[in-house]
């Protein structure tokens, strides 16, 4: 829900009791062994550019229940606080609070629960608007509703292809960055690959004629595909 000023003014009334600190689950578990952190080259840059950086100091969350003014009963608000700290450089300008509110009717969830629930909608609502301006999934072409039908499911099968072609990665983490990423890059990244075909006697080559930083990860692919066709 937008933060409003009249849910602003109620979330910084809330007793400092009220409040408690937000811990967010990984993202994946780590099966093997954990490995250290690399550097933060971005970070570094960042400051000595001395470009403006708002960096997350720490995260908290509370909970009040709340009656939208059109409505007859009370629902469920979970609010985050963000306590940010804006910098330019190595100077810190100022502190700055921010805060996100939940609306809810669930309250068999914890509070940490819902904003992690909100959070994956979030990713849903990602791939909704892939599939209507990425691959044009709702931009149907036909008048008839059964071509448009079969026009819709031939476009969300491309994106379904994107996705099951980051999960059969080799290269774990460049799989999941094939999966998040955006059709068009896609596309452009792994599909419209400039080829040279040579039929020859007994045999057709295929000649890649360029070359970018995702060519071995899709030939990677490629040999582990035709493995598990073979087996």
């Amino acid at each position: 829900m937008d933060a409003r000023e009249g849910l602003i003014n109620r979330a910084q009334g809330l007793p400092e009791g009220a409040w408690e600190v937000l811990e967010r689950k990984e993202k994946y578990e780590i099966n093997t062994k954990g490995r250290s952190r690399p550097e933060n080259i971005k970070e570094q840059i960042v400051r000595e550019r001395k470009f403006k950086n708002i960096r997350l100091k720490n995260e908290h969350v509370a909970e009040f229940d709340y009656r939208p003014v059109k409505c007859k009963k009370d629902y469920r608000m979970v609010v985050v606080k963000k306590d940010l700290s804006i910098e330019k450089g190595e100077t810190v300008l100022f502190d700055d609070i921010r805060y996100f509110f939940y609306i809810t009717t669930r309250r068999d969830l914890t509070k940490a629960e819902v904003v992690r629930l909100a959070n994956e909608r979030c990713d849903q609502e990602n791939v909704i608007e892939q599939l209507k301006n990425g691959v044009n999934a709702m931009r149907v072409p036909l008048r008839d509703l059964e071509s448009n039908w079969a026009y819709m499911v031939i476009a969300a099968l491309a994106w379904n292809l994107k996705a099951w072609f980051g999960l059969l990665m080799p290269n774990r983490n460049r799989g999941i960055q094939v999966k998040k990423m955006e059709y068009r890059r896609f596309l452009n990244s792994l599909i419209l690959l400039p080829t040279q075909i040579i039929d020859t006697g007994r045999k057709i080559i295929y000649r890649l004629l360029g070359y970018n930083g995702w060519l071995k990860d899709f030939l990677a692919t490629w040999e582990r595909i035709r493995r598990l066709k073979l087996a």
